[in-house]
């Protein structure tokens, strides 16, 4: 019962001026795993993790931004350790695997993982016929790594009946908004994979937690025009938000246009259909998305 009444509990210690400090937080002597953790909410996260006492495993494959990132965490008195692996290899004996191996023999177990790395694409259908490489990039960072990774974990967090996984997903999972199908159906696909597995950790006090964002403001979002116009959260809101769902472990957070977006999608699934249509017909692709040079172009395979 007690991992029944885990987020309510945690929400109202906060209601009540009792959140966690870095005194008192769970993550306080925990270990951390943040994959993109070399900038955006990777690193924003990792340090915040840091700062509540934990010992925060940093994985990218930028080796100089991880030692970056690793050396500011240091000197502000953190602990933190880095590691390079491409996410994207997923074979038997490949670069996660061999991640999981001195991890976990470095480490024994991870408590919490953040699976934040992540690639998305912004682009219009009549854009990707020739483009089917662009749904085998964002299914490999988005969903077959994570799910990679958190495999290799899970056995020891299950063994020491504890630990928490968080996904960076998208608001996309509920929205479903065009231009967006190879990016949100990755998202979509760990969305959903985390729900069912959570199912099956729940009696090993093993737990998830999808978070579905809307804008962040980081390098991934750059080359999209539209988005300089529109609110968004720093990498710091972010990552303050992450810390907290690695503190009271709900099953999912989000925002209120996306649960409004779901409810449009289900209850009136062709008018939905019929106004996406119309937005999409009036917002273009961007020039990244049209193969034009922006000067914003960024590797996609290190951030969310």
């Amino acid at each position: 019962m007690g991992l029944l009444f885990q987020t309510p509990r945690a929400r109202a210690r906060r209601l009540v001026g009792r959140a966690p400090d870095a005194w008192t937080s769970p993550l306080r002597g925990r270990t951390v795993l943040v994959t993109g953790a070399s900038s955006g909410i990777g690193e924003a996260t990792a340090k915040a993790a840091a700062s509540r006492g934990a010992t925060v495993l940093l994985v990218a494959r930028r080796r100089e931004e991880l030692e970056r990132v690793r050396a500011e965490i240091e000197a502000s008195g953190g602990r933190a350790a880095a590691y390079v692996c491409d996410l994207t290899d997923t074979a038997d004996g490949g670069a996660i695997d061999l991640l999981v191996k001195n991890v976990l023999d470095e480490h024994r177990a991870v408590d919490y993982l953040v699976n934040n790395a992540g690639r998305s694409i912004r682009r219009s259908l009549h854009l990707s016929y020739d483009r089917f490489h662009d749904v085998e990039r964002s299914t490999a960072v988005n969903f077959l790594g994570p799910v990679r990774l958190t495999l290799g974990l899970l056995p020891a967090m299950r063994a020491q009946r504890f630990g928490h996984v968080v996904n960076i997903v998208t608001w996309g999972v509920q929205m479903k908004a065009p231009k967006y199908s190879a990016y949100i159906a990755s998202k979509t696909a760990l969305d959903v994979w985390s729900r069912i597995a959570g199912r099956e950790t729940y009696g090993d006090n093993v737990t998830f937690t999808n978070m579905r964002f809307a804008l962040v403001r980081t390098p991934m979002s750059a080359p999209t025009e539209l988005y300089r116009r529109l609110p968004g959260l720093t990498p710091d809101q972010a990552a303050a938000r992450v810390v907290r769902a690695l503190e009271d472990r709900p099953l999912t957070t989000g925002t209120v246009p996306g649960r409004l977006g779901e409810w449009f999608n289900l209850v009136t699934p062709r008018l939905s259909d019929a106004a996406y249509h119309r937005i999409d017909r009036r917002v273009p692709d961007s020039r990244a998305a049209r193969g034009e040079k922006t000067g914003q172009e960024h590797s996609g395979a290190d951030r969310t």
